[in-house]
């Protein structure tokens, strides 16, 4: 009887203490859910808004600029800073001045009155704050993976499950905000968003598990220390073909998901559909397909990866709903089009994770990160103009199936790019690098 009872009181404890390192990994998925949830409904309210007041496509495409060209500044620049203050810190200081700054916007409104100059303003303030945070909780996950002892591969998946969940549940909370009440509303559940993320980090990510990055080191005697920030950050992206290779599809694909997002889906939505709502349930339908996909890749799929799937995904990510809104898809066919599209990109995002993690060693992840954040970005801005531009002088059906065409030719690129090989270390459970920094 006694050691049945040391039996089971050791059990408890061993319950306990499993409980208790998760809870910070935990925790980090709950505030990236809250943070991710309410960036999703600004990618909602905000083209709506500015088509609201002025009716144009290209002040649409304006208002996409001023939200994009941020995240190339914040990634060139987050990344130094996430490294120098501690990814815990940057972390809550980036959530709070965030929550104020899409806080500002529908106070202003309902005040003094929001010019279209001012909204621009805080639109570029809130997205320059926006990228440091989001690097912060993507570079936080591994130690805090590692604390919980789960494999990097399923924390990676999970991840990217609790990324698409944000956008699913943030696209159909601004839907059905801007049917209700109009898109001001829904930036204050926005804002609302951003403090409960910061307060999740403040109570359960302690300091310890959150500690400063240690120095990386290169070589193959791992004695010299990488030096320098953001272009350091650069130069190991260029030294490795795999991040290269990624860093210029996204890249690319990127100008087309911009104009997608900040134009040619709001004006779909509004003239085509005649119903500026159904942008939030056409975003949330492609989000509950990702989250699916990201589910199924957390379970099983990392077994299965590589660049033949990584390209088949990426197509069907990117083409069918493009090509199905050129041709006037009515709603009933357009949403579980996008619902099967958004099943293909849960995938992208854990195969691509899991690969950089095997390959980017501590104390580099948020200048790599960060600055694979500004390359990624830094064709957004161009594509939200150049699709507001193109809208007004060839029309949305041409826009739309250009669009389509090259995000066909683009996603298949990993087919015959042999760079592109290298995602097979998606495959390894563990994400642990070898020696030399490749995956091991």
């Amino acid at each position: 009887m006694t050691n049945d009872t040391t039996a089971a009181a050791t059990a408890e404890t061993s319950t306990t203490d499993a409980r208790r390192r998760r809870t910070p990994l935990v925790a980090l998925f709950a505030a990236q859910l809250f943070s991710l949830s309410g960036n999703a409904i600004a990618l909602i309210a905000i083209p709506i808004i500015a088509l609201t007041e002025t009716g144009s496509p290209l002040a649409a495409g304006v208002a996409g600029v001023f939200a994009t060209v941020p995240l190339v500044i914040g990634g060139a620049l987050g990344g130094v800073l996430v490294d120098r203050f501690g990814y815990r810190t940057s972390s809550i200081v980036a959530d709070i001045a965030s929550g104020v700054t899409v806080l500002a916007i529908p106070v202003l409104a309902a005040t003094v009155g929001l010019h279209f100059g001012v909204l621009l303003a805080l639109v570029f303030l809130g997205g320059l704050l926006d990228a440091p945070g989001d690097t912060a909780k993507t570079v936080l996950m591994p130690d805090l993976a590692a604390l919980a002892r789960v494999p990097l591969a399923r924390a990676a998946g999970a991840q990217s499950t609790v990324q698409r969940t944000a956008t699913m549940i943030g696209a159909g909370v601004a839907g059905a905000l801007v049917a209700l009440a109009g898109p001001m509303p829904a930036l204050v559940v926005d804002a609302a968003g951003f403090a409960v993320s910061a307060l999740l980090i403040v109570c359960f990510v302690p300091r310890r598990a959150a500690a400063s990055p240690r120095p990386a080191h290169d070589g193959a005697d791992g004695d010299t220390p990488v030096q320098g920030g953001f272009v350091a950050g650069i130069r190991f992206i260029a030294g490795a073909p795999l991040l290269r290779s990624i860093v210029l599809l996204v890249t690319l694909t990127n100008a087309i998901d911009a104009a997608g997002m900040t134009v040619l889906k709001p004006v779909y939505a509004t003239q085509v559909l005649g119903d500026p709502a159904v942008l939030g349930f056409m975003v949330g339908c492609f989000a509950a397909g990702a989250l699916t996909g990201s589910a199924l890749f957390a379970a099983a799929g990392h077994r299965y990866s590589g660049r033949v799937v990584f390209a088949l995904c990426f197509v069907l990510a990117g083409t069918p709903p493009y090509l199905a809104m050129a041709l006037g898809a009515p709603v009933p066919v357009l949403l579980p089009i996008l619902v099967f599209s958004g099943l293909a990109a849960g995938a992208l995002n854990p195969m691509m994770a899991t690969a950089m993690y095997g390959l980017v060693p501590d104390g580099m992840r948020a200048r790599v990160f960060g600055a694979m954040t500004a390359g990624v970005a830094a064709s957004m801005p161009l594509g939200a103009f150049l699709g507001g531009l193109s809208v007004e002088r060839f029309g949305l059906a041409p826009t739309l199936l250009g669009c389509a065409i090259v995000y066909l030719v683009l996603g298949s690129s990993p087919l015959y790019l042999r760079s592109f090989s290298g995602l097979a270390a998606a495959r390894t459970p563990t994400g642990v690098r070898g020696t030399n920094g490749s995956p091991g």
